[in-house]
């Protein structure tokens, strides 16, 4: 939090009122930091870095609650590097300009500069620009704080200038934890059934200062005994859960979701949806998704795939939620239990690509159309056998461009209704060879 730390040294402000358990319980060192071992630990890259005493500039990337903060202010006071904290939302190029000219004034008398940047993806292009000639001359060491995948949100110049690493939101175990320092701090246990307790936890969903912010709300409570997890429901509401319809958390499950489709998993397809929907996404935005899964991943093995997921997507539209993601979800179950082939998506971009490599090429004369005498005469049409007319209902005659060689794209698989097609193409493959035989 901005207003906890000195702008010019990391030293707590004075404070005249009650302090919040987040605050009261914010580690005084790296070692005391719980959860992130991967990067913290002897074999992290903070860990080795500290160690070699040599610190980079870093983008700290993760979700909220899981010590972005606490980290870069920690990172200072082993480096004895003042620490600078800004915030991307709250602060312009004015605000900037004063800061990088503070830091080069610490930096002419011999300190240097930790500055600390929350959701630096918020700032535009030029603005990260504007860090670039102040971390290269080395009056600043950037430590920039994202929930956003940086990859999509930082540009390139400054990403090569500094290390990021990822920070994983706390587990079950390190909730406990913090769980129990906060009992520590507080002097007394909160009034939880061990079922209860468990509950508590997981409405943080991963977030540690959201999990403080309840247990003082708990704490407060006056109540005789233990709170069951129906007692604690009623009284406290669950932390909404990580989603951005927009972010790198979209792509992530809207991913969970097909994958788990493709792999015929019914209840992982299910529940990602269902996570999507808890998150407010859009459900015509599933329906189009989940239609996009049958036409790519099922096809021809189950035609009828694609007309369910039509089917679900108008009753949607004609029930509205909650009544109509219903029948969404039955389209996901159905998906996740038909047979599985992207053999007509693999045709669809091999004959594709055959078709953009061999440009204009034109058909063959026999089956163009010559509804002009010129045309006639000129062979249009000419030696055209009419497939109904045949014995076999099929003339075996080439309809790709005389100049090009026969393309093979489409190849059914040994799978749902795609068996049945191709023992059809089989057949027809048959009959073409003994044409060509013949000729």
């Amino acid at each position: 939090m901005a207003d906890l730390f000195d702008q010019a040294g990391g030293a707590p402000a004075a404070h005249t009122g009650p302090r919040p358990l987040a605050d009261r319980l914010r580690p005084r060192r790296l070692a005391d930091v719980i959860g992130q071992e991967h990067i913290l630990g002897p074999d992290g890259p903070l860990g080795v870095m500290l160690a070699a005493g040599t610190l980079s500039s870093l983008i700290l990337w993760g979700p909220p609650g899981v010590g972005k903060t606490t980290i870069a202010r920690l990172l200072a006071d082993e480096t004895d590097l003042a620490f600078v904290q800004i915030s991307a939302i709250f602060t312009g190029v004015a605000d900037l300009k004063k800061v990088f000219e503070a830091a080069r004034i610490r930096h002419a008398n011999g300190q240097g500069t930790l500055l600390f940047v929350d959701e630096i993806h918020r700032f535009n292009k030029a603005q990260q620009d504007g860090f670039l000639p102040h971390m290269e001359d080395g009056t600043i060491l950037l430590v920039g704080a994202t929930t956003e995948n940086p990859s999509f949100e930082l540009n390139a110049a400054l990403m090569s200038r500094a290390q990021v690493l990822v920070l994983e939101r706390l587990d079950l175990a390190h909730l406990e934890l913090l769980a129990q320092r906060a009992e520590h701090e507080l002097g007394h246990a909160l009034p939880l059934t061990g079922p209860a307790r468990e509950t508590l936890l997981e409405m943080a969903d991963g977030d540690g200062r959201a999990l403080l912010n309840l247990i003082e709300q708990v704490a407060a409570w006056r109540v005789e005994g233990a709170l069951s997890p129906e007692d604690l429901s009623r009284r406290l509401q669950k932390r909404a859960a990580q989603y951005d319809k927009s972010g790198e958390a979209h792509y992530n499950l809207i991913s969970a979701l097909h994958k788990s489709v493709r792999g015929s998993d019914p209840d992982a397809a299910l529940y990602w949806f269902t996570r999507m929907l808890e998150g407010g996404e859009d459900p015509r935005f599933l329906a189009r998704r989940i239609t996009r899964m049958a036409v790519e991943d099922i096809g021809l093995a189950d035609p009828q795939a694609q007309t369910v997921c039509l089917d679900a997507w108008q009753v949607y539209e004609r029930l509205g939620s909650p009544e109509g993601e219903l029948a969404l979800g039955n389209a996901v179950l159905y998906l996740a239990l038909a047979p599985k082939s992207n053999a007509g998506y693999a045709a669809y971009k091999n004959a594709r690509a055959a078709a953009k490599r061999t440009g204009s090429e034109p058909p063959p004369k026999h089956i163009r159309n010559a509804p002009t005498r010129m045309m006639k005469d000129q062979g249009y049409g000419e030696g055209y056998e009419y497939d109904h007319d045949t014995e076999a209902g099929f003339s075996g005659q080439n309809y790709f461009p005389e100049a090009m060689k026969r393309g093979v794209y489409y190849n059914p698989v040994e799978r749902g209704f795609e068996r049945e097609l191709k023992r059809r193409l089989d057949y027809f493959t048959k009959l073409r060879a003994r044409r060509q035989d013949r000729d």
